[in-house]
């Protein structure tokens, strides 16, 4: 059982902290669909 099956997720990762792409294979392996995921920088 996936928990995030059948949802879509906006990821933003940080640029000092996870990454958007690490965050959107997590989304993944969890069975969501990424619609759109970046890396930013807030400083």
């Amino acid at each position: 059982m996936a928990i995030l099956a059948g949802k879509k997720a906006i990821i933003i990762g940080d640029r000092d902290g996870i990454p958007g792409p690490a965050i959107a294979e997590c989304v993944q392996s969890a069975g969501g669909e990424v619609i759109f995921s970046s890396t930013e920088c807030f400083v």
